[in-house]
């Protein structure tokens, strides 16, 4: 599923009569940002959607699913409008080191002591790839 949003309506006096009943739409893809992605389609309504509106929409065969039995020729269909979403920020700051911990230390075992060294200089540790 996408995000877009709807720009506006087409209307075809002369249609496939798979379409009877259903409302065609312009959709402008868009980013998770809200600014628009790629470029615009067009395609069915299934739920009632209006120009304005941020949508979430399919492609392909399953475009058709919403109108079962009908079988629309379509391979785009709106599937839902969207109320709002929420998207964790990815340029966020690193967490904070607590005040006093020195984030430099080194490494310590499961059981909060630090590993002992080998004579090879490897310290005792959990195995690599674990």
């Amino acid at each position: 599923m996408q995000l877009a949003r709807v720009i506006g309506e087409v209307v075809a006096t002369i249609k496939d009569a798979n379409f009877t009943g259903t409302k065609l739409l312009v959709l402008q893809p868009i980013a998770v940002s809200g600014e628009p992605f790629g470029r615009t389609l067009v395609a069915l309504d299934s739920v009632g959607a209006g120009v304005g509106e941020n949508v979430f929409f399919v492609r392909g065969r399953e475009a058709a699913f919403p109108f079962y039995p009908a079988e629309p020729p379509t391979d785009a269909a709106i599937v839902g409008i969207v109320d709002h979403w929420d998207v964790e920020t990815l340029n966020a700051a690193p967490p904070k080191v607590p005040q006093g911990s020195d984030p430099g230390a080194s490494a310590t075992t499961r059981d909060g002591a630090k590993p002992k060294a080998r004579a090879s200089g490897k310290t005792d540790g959990p195995p690599a790839g674990r």
